[in-house]
């Protein structure tokens, strides 16, 4: 699993630094009522859909259980397309960025308006809804499944590798959720000043992330099409 592994870190990485999942989640804690009840509803919600992703393309993209050579090449021709896509959405992202246009996955101002007066219940949907309208999430979480589907480890090695996946893409969301329940005292002055740092350096972060993976899947996206 270790080759497997090394080819997910992009995915990932990618879909694990996104600033503005986690400014919404220290926002969330930061509410005065229920601040914890609302970031764990808020990344079960993100956990949620992409569980619902992995049963549903897992099935789509995986499934049938057949090693033909036929059916192999088309899988790797479904994640190098997928990666070509992804390569050239990311580098749309840091052009947008560059010019100071909106990011078009990044959910609307109002959003964070509402952070304070959202109940857990709607904070569940918010995190559900940052995904399934997120079009780099999806192609992340896409190429994800395909490159373990790939891998043929089988059933049961393929699931763990998925929800491996899975933690470690909702990692930065769940570290400052662990931080506030463990050292609750602690962690309001520390999770102020990285709301206010991801706030100011968002742009020149979406920037370099967009840009380096952008053309690091726009090449493997490439390479794997032309062979």
């Amino acid at each position: 699993m270790g080759p497997l592994f090394v080819s997910l870190i992009p995915f990932i990485i990618g879909s694990a630094v996104v600033p503005i999942q986690i400014i919404i989640t220290i926002l969330l804690l930061k509410s005065p009522n229920q601040g914890l009840l609302k970031a764990s509803a808020y990344l079960a919600g993100m956990t949620a859909l992409r569980l619902l992703q992995g049963l549903i393309f897992g099935l789509i993209l995986n499934g049938g259980g057949s090693t033909s050579v036929e059916e192999e090449s088309g899988k790797g021709l479904v994640v190098s397309t997928l990666l070509l896509v992804l390569g050239i959405l990311l580098l749309i992202t840091a052009y947008k960025q560059w010019r100071k246009d909106d990011d078009p996955d990044a959910p609307p101002p109002k959003w964070l308006t509402m952070i304070d007066g959202l109940i857990p219940f709607k904070a569940f949907g918010v995190g559900f809804g940052l995904l399934l309208i997120g079009g780099k999430f999806w192609v992340f979480t896409l190429s994800a499944i395909g490159t373990i589907g790939e891998a043929q480890l089988g059933q049961p090695a393929s699931t763990i590798a998925y929800l491996l996946f899975v933690l470690l893409a909702e990692s930065l969301i769940l570290l400052p959720i662990l931080f506030r329940l463990l050292v609750p005292n602690q962690s309001k002055s520390l999770l102020e000043k990285t709301s206010v740092w991801l706030t100011e350096y968002n742009r020149p972060i979406v920037i370099s992330i967009s840009l380096v993976f952008g053309l690091l899947f726009l090449y493997q996206g490439t390479i794997g099409l032309i062979q």
